[in-house]
């Protein structure tokens, strides 16, 4: 597919099909690589339980890491299958 470099202020740009874009999981912000004469385009993933260790630390450190349930099982559970 060929795209045109457009101007954009003082830079230059080239403008993406919202289907490509889609495809390829881009929504907001991407990462841009260099490789040899080439520049690639990379979604980048936001990973759902980055900085959870810092924050379990920081709530440790608190001690705002009680549990929430109490530990033992009461046996007035009925319909309850533990594997």
């Amino acid at each position: 597919m060929k795209a045109s470099v457009i101007s954009i202020g003082n830079s230059k740009g080239i403008r993406l099909p919202q289907v490509m874009l889609k495809e390829c999981n881009i929504e907001t912000q991407v990462e841009l690589v260099r490789e040899k004469d080439m520049i690639v385009i990379k979604p980048i993933r936001s990973k759902p339980r980055d900085g959870w260790g810092k924050a379990f630390s920081m709530m440790h450190e608190r001690k705002e890491d009680a549990l929430l349930l109490d530990e033992k099982i009461e046996p007035e559970l009925e319909g309850w299958e533990w594997k």
